[in-house]
């Protein structure tokens, strides 16, 4: 069993942070590829918004199902294997597309494919919990998501690009192209818990299954804000077609840039100051962006959203990804991860489905006016759950 090389108090940057930065970029740019192009595929294979919704939703759902057993199994088992097993399911599901010509094929494909994204997704976020100092957790949790808010803004506009200009094929195989870069990326992660922390891990593998309590406030509070992420991803390319808007996937880049741009000082500045003074207006960003999406008519309203959208989600989400590392035991924190991993994935699955409901049976404009609520019901969550078990 490797361990890691001890990490000099208060510096972020290491071989192994690089890494995983690195394959988790890979992942989620073939994910993001496939994350608004795989619900255009169902319609031309004769699925209607509701079937569209249900392709983001059993993705994320079966992550769900799986990822507080490979949580377990990162604290027993160790990191590097359930990272390696996660990308390679990855990978196959991936490169696996270009055989599926039915709605049936595709949501069993998916499935797997979430099996995958559970697993790898749910590994790296340990790995970069673990290498960051305590004293940085949410400015680093903040760098981590760089490599994610970078897919964003290239997954997309270049999944969407390569369904108009190339074919679904092409656009199959270059996901899976990356996912096997991911996979050779992962063989050079030489990084395990020490030997004395894993050894100190006793609970049964049943135990395992069962979300890890400390986690369980911000994840909830997380969960109702990806509620209306579900919405945005999965159907911002159809509502804008609906309000005659083009070139849509100039929003994802600019959502994504903000992101870029905002995680880190964000993040730095909940460290300096804490998590209270800024959980409440990011929050009430995403609110106010949903708000504005209603009433969207042109590129540019549209472009505000992802300004305002980006603004909130890029302060809440690495801020409660930090707050779930620290309330947790450091034997739990493969738990922890998944546990906070759950909650986003339900979120989406979940937002997706529902909204995707609502807007078949009355109209873009009331989904995205709902999805405003659940942003609502996240800031009651904070105050009810996790506002007192924060520091002053």
């Amino acid at each position: 069993m490797l361990n890691a090389n001890p990490v000099p108090e208060g510096r972020i940057w290491n071989k192994t942070f690089f890494l995983i930065m690195l394959v988790s970029f890979l992942m989620f740019l073939s994910m993001y590829m496939l994350l608004p192009t795989l619900p255009l595929y169902a319609q031309t294979l004769g699925g209607n918004e509701t079937v569209a919704g249900t392709i983001v939703a059993v993705f994320t759902l079966s992550a769900v199902l799986v990822r507080p057993w490979f949580g377990n199994l990162l604290d027993r088992k160790g990191r590097k294997l359930i990272l390696i097993i996660g990308v390679g399911i990855f990978f196959i599901s991936a490169l696996a597309y270009n055989l599926v010509f039915s709605i049936i094929t595709l949501l069993v494909l998916r499935v797997v494919h979430g099996i995958g994204w559970g697993a790898s997704t749910t590994a790296t976020g340990t790995i970069a919990s673990d290498v960051i100092p305590a004293v940085r957790r949410s400015e680093g949790m903040g760098y981590y998501g760089i490599s994610a808010t970078i897919a964003m803004s290239l997954g997309p506009a270049l999944g969407l690009y390569l369904v108009e200009y190339r074919s679904y094929s092409v656009l199959f195989t270059g996901s899976a192209i990356l996912a096997a870069l991911g996979l050779v990326g992962s063989f050079f992660i030489n990084y395990e818990i020490p030997r004395k922390v894993q050894d100190e891990v006793k609970v049964p593998l049943v135990k395992g299954v069962i979300l890890e309590k400390t986690a369980i406030p911000p994840a909830l509070v997380l969960f109702f804000i990806t509620l209306t992420y579900g919405g945005i991803v999965s159907f911002l390319p159809s509502y804008a077609a609906y309000r005659g808007v083009e070139n849509i996937g100039i929003f994802f880049t600019v959502y994504a840039l903000v992101l870029l741009l905002g995680r880190p000082i964000i993040g730095k500045l909940a460290d300096r100051y804490g998590a209270r003074k800024f959980l409440v207006p990011g929050i009430l960003m995403i609110a106010t962006a949903l708000l504005i999406l209603v009433k969207a008519s042109s590129l540019p309203m549209f472009l505000l959203v992802g300004v305002v959208y980006g603004l909130g989600f890029g302060t809440v989400q690495p801020i409660l990804n930090a707050l779930v590392i620290s309330l947790s035991p450091p034997e739990r924190r493969g738990a922890a991860n998944a546990t906070f991993a759950v909650a986003m994935d339900l979120g989406i699955g979940l937002g997706a489905v529902t909204l995707g409901f609502l807007a078949q049976k009355m109209g873009y404009e009331y989904m995205y006016g709902c999805s405003a609520i659940f942003a609502l019901l996240a800031l009651v969550m904070y105050f009810a759950l996790l506002r007192k078990k924060l520091p002053q």
